[in-house]
């Protein structure tokens, strides 16, 4: 029945080699979704099958991921790429979907089969199982997830979390002190003061009696001094340590003065115009029975600064500017227009909703304060006081830009740092509370940074080359401000600052040493957040700065005002409107009454007559503008503009593909780009050396911007195809304007008065 040689079964021959091609081939492995974590951030809580929504109306683009709740950010974590997303700007400290804490405004659960929805706040309960989680940021975005396929219980867990960790009850528990005291106090060897920016030079932190010396010797003022009464904050707890006085007041007369005045800020001294005439900044006197007295003995000594002892002009900010709760009520307009409303058929409807908001008014007043200030140090050649109740908010702006328009070194990209490490952290201004990192007092809060870098934007804009800086360095320092590790937004004043970094120390026994407090990392050390390639995205290919060359007519020039008149683009206009200069009581004209204003009124047989300091203006505006001198800005409605790469960046319909300012920018850096190689080349051959090469043998210093030009294509390439007007930033995620349909939260997002508030919510809760 069976042969001695049995059949071969078919079966052998190949059932061996499967069994060897399993066990050579790889298992085949899912990689574990986790949240990169930084040092000091633990998890907190997590929920797998997680629905990131892409686009509004369709789910197909939308990402599946784990949503993680860490003590620092949310973090939402994917296999999957973003649609038409082919450029990022890495960040060192956040992932491509993360968001910090801090920047969380609102957390909204939705529940869209029992139509229940809530606002979220820190130790609330939750009685429903949210379905939809939506996070309105600070920064303008609006962020939605989808717990359809996770786990209930996990979804009301990871947003329990979100809303309690983005509500921290004590300045301690914000993520900067584990971060610090785990990155910075767990190794040795790093550096926390005289920070690099990236570029070889130095920020000064005005923390030292030295860096105080170097900017009296920079502006020439001679007739000042630095005062170290302040040390360990025994006289003022809002100022700094050191600070500069007029050279002829004593010690003892300082801290006698002080008592008279609102939290006993004394004078402080800003900057000195090569005249002689001083910027000056103090709190009001609170005892009315000593004010005359001591504001002659202050007027005086500032008086006897000046070399021509020029009288003294007080001006009281608050009678001419805003409150602060006005720009915060004006900034929640802004966002309500710019992310929530959907867009209008009628670009005037649009313009007069963005009138009515009244933010680009503000602008302008602060513009024209400063050009005020101006007129009187630069015309009149006068000192002034910039007097406020407390000195800690609308003097930080006026200040600041009075000397960006007067001083070329401040609009450098180190001179504009050590301008806002002056005039804004260690002058005091409440970041901490303006920010409303522990959202205790919304009536505290104001966005007067955000307001001021818009006024920087709009000079910006209005003189391209007069600025080291470019809008993008302007857009990521704001956001800067949401990432609660940088000492720089984190802190009321420096005294609060060693206070609780000395307490937060005590109770992590983490060793000082010599230092006084934790050394927290300023933003100015940009190596934090982004590489060195990514950081040249800040330098403008545009700027004209002190000694820099221009290409002209083929011949390198440098830049020098000349005495050349040519027309003025205000000719012909009535006196009480060129260049914006109207009344001290005059508002932002509305459209109408701008019309108004602009026709001739025959009852009168002659214009007013202008006052010095329109002639003032005027006078400047005939001439050339001097990138490396002062410059004064246009204040016609006009002339102001939306600062769209801040306001607009997150909208999808608002993204212009491969057109906005970045396609300038991009044609301008590869052109800068080739005269650079192009010079150093030249330097080479003059000099005998290979070219390429230094006389060391090294590579010559890399481009300074960030679109390069390449020896494959000589001319000006064309535009990438992932530039957007949106760029470095990409809309993509961000669900601004569009309704949610099917959700119970269309109706706020189509037709919302206001800016989504708790009150709102919770009446509307069922």
């Amino acid at each position: 029945m069976f042969s001695g040689k049995p059949v071969k079964p078919t079966f052998k021959s190949y059932l061996p080699p499967v069994q060897t091609e399993l066990k050579k081939s790889p298992q085949i492995t899912i990689k574990k979704l986790e949240a990169k974590l930084l040092p000091g951030e633990i998890v907190v809580n997590e929920v797998n099958f997680t629905r990131k929504c892409i686009g509004a109306d369709s789910s197909q683009d939308d990402l599946w991921g784990k949503l993680i709740c860490t003590n620092f950010k949310v973090s939402f974590v994917t296999h999957d790429s973003l649609p038409q997303q082919r450029f990022q700007c890495a960040h060192r400290l956040l992932g491509e979907h993360d968001i910090p804490l801090a920047c969380v405004e609102q957390v909204v659960t939705v529940n869209d089969i029992k139509g229940k929805q809530k606002v979220l706040g820190s130790n609330q309960k939750l009685k429903f199982n949210p379905t939809e989680l939506i996070l309105y940021c600070k920064d303008f975005r609006i962020v939605r997830f989808r717990f359809d396929e996770a786990g209930p219980e996990s979804a009301k867990k990871v947003c329990l979390a979100i809303a309690h960790y983005s509500h921290p009850a004590d300045p301690q528990l914000l993520f900067g002190f584990e971060y610090v005291g785990q990155h910075y106090y767990g190794s040795q060897g790093e550096r926390m003061n005289g920070v690099d920016p990236g570029g070889g030079l130095q920020t000064p932190m005005f923390d030292r009696p030295s860096d105080w010396d170097r900017e009296i010797k920079r502006t020439g003022a001679a007739e000042w001094r630095v005062c170290s009464i302040n040390e360990s904050y025994i006289v003022s707890p809002s100022l700094p340590e050191y600070f500069v006085v007029p050279a002829s007041l004593a010690d003892q007369d300082l801290k006698q003065y002080a008592c008279y005045f609102t939290t006993q800020r004394i004078p402080l001294w800003c900057w000195n115009h090569p005249n002689g005439s001083a910027l000056v900044r103090m709190a009001c006197i609170s005892d009315p029975l000593q004010q005359r007295k001591v504001d002659q003995r202050i007027c005086s000594s500032i008086t006897k600064s000046h070399p021509h002892r020029s009288d003294v002009v007080k001006a009281d900010l608050e009678k001419n500017l805003p409150t602060i709760q006005d720009v915060q009520a004006a900034l929640v307009k802004l966002k309500q227009i710019c992310v929530i409303d959907p867009f209008e058929e009628s670009e005037e409807k649009w313009l007069s909703s963005m009138e009515s908001s009244r933010w680009l008014e503000y602008v302008r007043a602060f513009l024209r304060q400063a050009v005020e200030v101006v007129y009187i140090l630069d015309g009149k050649q006068a000192s002034v006081i910039l007097q406020e109740e407390e000195d800690r908010d609308l003097n930080c702006v006026v200040a600041s830009l009075v000397q960006l328009m007067l001083d070329p070194h401040c609009r450098s990209l180190v001179g504009f740092q050590s301008l806002v490490q002056k005039e804004w952290v260690m002058a005091g201004h409440r970041f901490l509370d303006r920010c409303n990192h522990l959202k205790k007092n919304d009536k505290e809060e104001s966005p007067l940074f955000l307001l001021f870098l818009d006024c920087v934007w709009q000079l910006l804009n209005q003189y391209p080359a007069a600025f080291e800086f470019t809008e993008t360095y302007l857009t990521m320092l704001s956001d800067s401000m949401w990432i609660p590790v940088f000492s720089t937004f984190l802190f009321n004043c420096p005294q609060e600052r060693a206070e609780h970094s000395r307490d937060f120390a005590r109770s992590k026994s983490i060793a000082l040493g010599q230092e006084k407090a934790l050394r927290f990392p300023p933003v100015w050390d940009w190596s934090q957040q982004f590489s060195l390639k990514d950081q040249t995205l800040f330098n403008n290919p545009l700027y004209v700065g002190k000694g820099a060359t221009s290409v002209q007519n083929g011949t390198v020039r440098t830049f020098k005002r000349t005495k050349k008149n040519y027309s003025s683009t205000l000719r012909g206009m009535p006196p009480s409107l060129r260049n914006g200069m109207l009344g001290v009581h005059d508002t932002l004209p509305r459209r109408s009454s701008l019309v108004l204003r602009l026709k001739p009124d025959f009852s009168q047989p002659r214009e007013p007559a202008e006052s010095p300091s329109e002639c003032f203006v005027r006078d400047w505006f005939s001439r050339p503008p001097d990138l490396q001198g002062m410059l004064l800005p246009q204040l016609l409605p006009t002339h102001l503009s939306l600062w769209r790469l801040y306001f607009l960046r997150w909208v999808p319909e608002a993204r212009i593909p491969q057109g906005g300012p970045i396609t300038a920018f991009h044609k301008l850096s590869v052109l800068t780009a080739e005269i650079e190689i192009l010079k150093n080349q030249l330097r080479q051959y003059k000099g005998g050396q290979t070219p390429g090469l230094t006389p060391g043998g090294l590579r010559a210093e890399p481009s300074r911007m960030y679109f390069k030009a390449t020896s494959s294509s000589p001319q000006v390439s064309s535009t990438p195809e992932y530039l957007s007007s949106s760029f470095p930033f990409s809309p993509v995620g961000n669900l601004c304007r569009r309704g949610i349909l099917g959700t119970p939260l269309s109706k706020f997002l189509n037709g919302a008065k206001i800016w989504l508030s708790t009150e709102t919510l919770a009446n509307e809760t069922i």
